[in-house]
């Protein structure tokens, strides 16, 4: 069984942008989203994955990932994915030796920009980069699935 343990963050600034080894474009959406699970299909380049994640909040869940013909998924994406799709940019920065993926949104969910760090274990630690901003691991507003039902752009200040 693959088990993901992953922490969320806001940036506190753009000095991560320095520090880019490599990026890539994603396109992704949801055929479903449950109270326990949610099923996506993503792309990127020439490939493309189907995925399935346990809707746990916090920093571990469950996770299944299958290597699918990228023209299937486009079609998937275009006609029975629940709209709008997740449009980003996954940009890869090295720190300390934890790999950060960092996403910039586009699309309904431009000007969301939320940094990742996966972990070999719960508890592990790890630190900070001074671009690190606050933690949003138990927020569900961050996770994609939830971007994809209730983008960014939609949300107002309280």
């Amino acid at each position: 069984m693959a088990i993901e343990i992953e922490h969320k963050f806001l940036l506190a600034n753009d000095s991560w942008r320095e520090h880019v080894s490599r990026s890539v474009r994603y396109r992704q959406g949801y055929l479903s989203s449950q109270p326990t699970s949610s099923i996506r299909v993503r792309t990127s380049n020439d490939r493309a994955w189907l995925n399935i994640k346990t809707a746990t909040i916090g920093t571990h869940r469950h996770e299944y990932e299958y290597e699918i013909p990228p023209a299937d998924a486009n079609e998937i994406l275009d006609s029975l994915c629940k709209k709008p799709l997740i449009e980003k940019i996954r940009y890869f920065v090295t720190d300390n030796g934890n790999l950060w993926e960092i996403d910039e949104f586009e699309g309904e969910n431009q000007g969301l920009i939320v940094a990742e760090i996966e972990l070999d274990e719960t508890g592990q630690i790890f630190s900070k980069p001074p671009w690190i901003g606050l933690e949003v691991t138990g927020d569900l507003r961050y996770y994609n699935n939830n971007l994809a039902m209730h983008p960014y752009s939609e949300w107002r200040e309280d």
